[in-house]
């Protein structure tokens, strides 16, 4: 299943939802809280999330997903060294942005 952080973006999904900025806050704070399993990793050279989200999920767009948890931005490609935290159940992030 493929999850687009633009699912959310009233001017792009028919206006049912909230914005796509909602949902970083809603996944970043449930990685405060703890509320979603993860899994860390240090970046190595040349490493991008879309790369490491198409091996974690099957999905490479899912790269904002990591982003998100990571707190990092919305770059693909994160400097080496930098640590990065992957969610380990995609259906725990379907759940909150659902």
């Amino acid at each position: 299943m493929t999850v687009s952080r633009y699912d959310r973006d009233p001017l792009i999904n028919g206006a049912r939802s909230f914005g796509s900025a909602q949902t970083v806050v809603i996944i970043r704070d449930a990685v405060r809280r703890g509320q979603i399993s993860l899994k860390e990793k240090i970046m190595s050279e040349s490493e991008r999330l879309d790369v490491i989200a198409g091996q974690q999920y099957q999905d490479a767009s899912l790269w904002w997903v990591i982003a998100a948890a990571s707190n990092i931005g919305w770059g693909l490609q994160v400097p080496a060294g930098t640590k990065i935290s992957i969610p380990t159940n995609i259906s725990e992030i379907l759940e909150l942005i659902a």
